[in-house]
This record gives structure tokens, C-alpha cells and sequence, in this order.
């Protein structure tokens, strides 16, 4: 198959896409981290005091920052001052997208909302990440722990009575990754068209996204929904060996038997021809209602083994299985490194530990760090040079605290 014109091997698709981002903690930054891991010029926006509130996270909780704004620059500026919001107004007119997790109505106030800048610049794709898309509860203020609960999410992954939120901010980085899905969608329309658009993703509307196959069982039933942990994963999911099972050196293995097939092999491979030869358990469904005496016969023969010789018997059977990890424990896992899926970062102190890169691969490029989590204003005073800004404007700005111009981040 032949590429198509202007395909260049290693050449980042988004090189020529400029974006300015008015983001802060998760939501906002991991959106325009996807479009500056693909090479667009990401002008992060912040405030002169302090700038993104993630930077000021005591101990080590400024960490994500340091995750989520690689590959970006950093423009400090005073947007509730007249030259601050002229500044902006300036940047907007050759950008390509703009995005924001401002709270409900903040950039309005200051006369920065989209109606304001698509009418300077009427190619603008502008992304809105809100606790709400429209409606009766648009104007609410949330966060990512807000809509787990909201949506669904906590209550399915919590035991009865114990709501828990799931171990990321995934519903930030979620309606994050759709709403880039729109306004990747939105840049194709732009080709066509020549015109905007802005969208809109929700926090609350993701969660309820990704619970919508629970919505869809209990439409299906008629039964109300119940927490993952009411009867054990494999039950709520319909398998029967669907589970975490016991090891000598007292670990943890989760195996998947989701077909005949497996089944065959499981059976061969640990040496139980009684049970494959069970005309009780010669289906799922067969295997699920046996659940009450099989599941005390496959614990006892895992716990015969420990967890490394368990895993290698269930990998030579391709069987679906998964140790219980840590995320630190991954900077060390063989597919990532060998797939170069991890790469340095820095970190205040001094550390460098592994971070992962974007979860997928082109066949045409490679993604990864190509200018670290910048101080903020770091790129203030070249920013401003490239909007048109002569040297003595520039100062005049500083000096009244218009912007402010920093250096690299302190890493030390």
C-alpha cells in the first residue's frame, strides 16, 4: 500500500497545530498533553502567582504536574488585567485550539469565552471540560471524585455500603481523551468546511459512559445494579473461573477461563482430565452455576504453586491470567521496556523515575519527551516575541506585572 502525499516517517502529525491551553490539576493539561505528545506547540496559560495549582501540591504531590505538561511552554499572564486579556485576544487570532477546565462561566466573566474568541478568529476549535455538559446542572462545580460517585462508578467498584473511587483520576483523563476525540473529529470537519466549532466534554457524562454496559444489564433485567464486589467479579461478569487465586508465597493471580478452549487448556495444563471430562462443566454457563464447589478446587491447586511458577504454566497454556501490581513495580515490567513504552522524567530533587508514554503506536512516528514540564513563564518573553511583541513592550509588560517571565523548572 502506498502513503498517502505528505506522509513523512517520523514526522509528528500535529507539528503545525498551535494550542493554547487554559488548564489546571488533571482534566485540562492531560488534554493538551495528547495533542503536544503528537507535536502540536502547546502555550500553557497561567497565573503569574503561582500558576497551575498542581505546581503548588506539598511533598510530592506536585508530581503530576510533571506528568501531564512535558512537551509544553509556559506564558505567564494576568488575564483579569486589560493588556493580559488584549495579550490573549492577540494569541487567539493564529491559534488553532484552545481549551479550558475553567469553572462554569470564569473565562465569560473576563470576556474570553468562546463566542468572544471565535469572533476574532472564526477557525478556532475550542474544547470546554466541565463537571456537566448542558443542562439542569451546568453550572455546578466537580471534580473527578465528584462524578465517580455521581455517575455510578464508586458505587460499582465499592463492597455494598462503601462507595470507593477507582485508583486514578480516571474520569478526569477520560472526558480529557474524548473531548481531544471531538476536536480531533472537529479539525477533520475544519479541512472540509473551513469553520470551528467547540466542544464540550463532561465529567459527570464520562462517568455515566463508561457504566452505561451496567445501565444496559439492568434495563435488560429489570434488576437494580449491585457493586462488582456484592458476589465476586466473575459473577457479575457471567464466567465461572473469572477470579484472583490463592498462591503458596501467599500472592495473588487473576486467571480468566472465557471460552471452551481455555477451559481445555487450563485442565490439561494443571492435570484435572476428572474435571474436563465433568459434563458439568463443559460450558460457561455450566461452569458459572458450579461456581460453589469448582472455585475451592481451582484455589487449592493454585496454592500449590507459587505465584512466578503459576504464571509461567498459565503463559505457556495462553491462558488469560495477570499479576496483582503496584504501579512502581511497572517501571521494571519486561513488555514495557522492550515495547519503549516508559521514558525518563525528571522531578523536583533530583529523581528520575520512568513515566508512561501515550498508550498507543504509529507506524510513522514516535512519541516522546521532547521538551520537559516547563517553570512557570518559562517561554514567556519568547512567546510574546513570536506574537509580535518588540523588546520594549515586552519589559513594559513585566515591569507592570502583566506577565511574568520565569526559568526552567527547579529540578534540583
Amino acid at each position: 500500500m502506498q502513503k498517502k502525499a505528505g506522509a513523512q516517517p517520523g514526522v509528528l502529525p500535529l507539528r503545525n497545530i498551535k494550542v493554547l491551553e487554559l488548564g489546571h490539576i488533571v482534566a485540562g493539561p492531560a488534554a493538551s498533553l495528547i495533542l503536544a505528545d503528537l507535536g502540536a506547540d502547546v502555550i500553557k496559560i497561567e497565573r503569574p502567582d503561582g500558576g497551575d495549582q498542581a505546581r503548588q501540591m506539598p511533598g510530592t504531590g506536585n508530581s503530576s504536574f510533571f506528568y501531564y505538561n512535558r512537551n509544553k511552554r509556559s506564558l505567564a499572564v494576568d488575564l483579569k488585567s486589560p493588556k493580559g486579556k488584549a495579550l490573549m485576544l492577540r494569541l487567539i487570532a493564529d491559534t488553532d485550539i484552545c481549551l479550558d477546565n475553567y469553572a462554569p462561566g470564569a473565562l465569560e466573566r473576563l470576556g474570553l469565552g468562546y463566542e468572544e474568541l471565535a469572533r476574532i478568529n472564526p477557525r478556532l476549535l475550542y474544547l470546554s471540560l466541565k463537571g456537566f455538559l448542558p443542562g439542569p446542572y451546568e453550572n455546578r462545580l466537580a471534580l473527578d471524585e465528584v462524578a465517580q460517585m455521581m455517575g455510578g462508578l464508586a458505587f460499582m467498584t465499592g463492597p455494598p455500603g462503601k462507595p470507593l473511587r477507582a485508583g486514578a483520576s480516571i474520569i478526569d483523563m477520560g472526558a480529557a481523551t474524548y473531548g481531544i476525540v471531538g476536536i480531533l473529529a472537529a479539525l477533520y470537519m475544519r479541512e472540509l468546511t473551513g469553520v470551528g466549532q467547540k466542544i464540550t466534554s463532561g465529567l459527570f457524562e464520562t462517568s455515566v459512559f463508561f457504566v452505561g454496559q451496567w445501565l444496559a444489564r439492568s434495563g435488560q433485567s429489570g434488576l437494580p445494579a449491585k457493586p462488582m464486589a456484592t458476589e465476586g467479579q466473575g459473577v457479575r461478569m457471567g464466567w465461572g473461573i473469572f477470579h484472583l487465586f490463592p498462591t503458596s508465597d501467599n500472592s495473588q493471580v487473576f486467571i480468566a477461563v472465557t471460552s471452551n478452549t481455555h477451559w481445555e487448556r487450563f485442565c490439561k495444563e494443571f492435570g484435572l482430565a476428572d474435571l474436563y471430562a465433568d459434563e458439568r462443566l463443559d460450558s460457561n454457563p455450566k461452569r458459572a452455576l458450579a461456581r460453589d464447589w469448582l472455585l475451592p478446587r481451582i484455589n487449592a491447586e493454585t496454592a500449590r504453586y507459587t505465584a512466578e511458577t503459576l504464571i509461567a504454566k498459565l503463559d505457556g497454556a495462553n491462558i488469560p491470567y495477570a499479576p496483582v501490581n503496584r504501579p512502581d513495580q511497572l517501571i521494571e515490567d519486561p513488555h514495557l521496556l522492550a515495547a519503549g513504552q516508559l521514558m525518563p522524567t525528571a522531578f523536583p530533587g533530583g529523581r528520575v523515575s520512568a513515566v508512561p508514554k501515550m498508550p498507543f503506536k504509529s507506524s510513522l512516528y514516535e512519541m516522546d519527551t521532547h521538551r520537559p514540564a516547563p517553570g512557570l513563564g518559562e517561554h514567556t518573553r519568547e512567546v510574546l516575541a513570536e506574537a509580535g511583541y518588540s523588546a520594549a513592550e515586552i519589559e513594559a509588560m513585566l515591569a507592570e506585572g502583566t506577565v511574568m517571565s520565569g526559568g526552567a523548572a527547579d529540578l534540583r
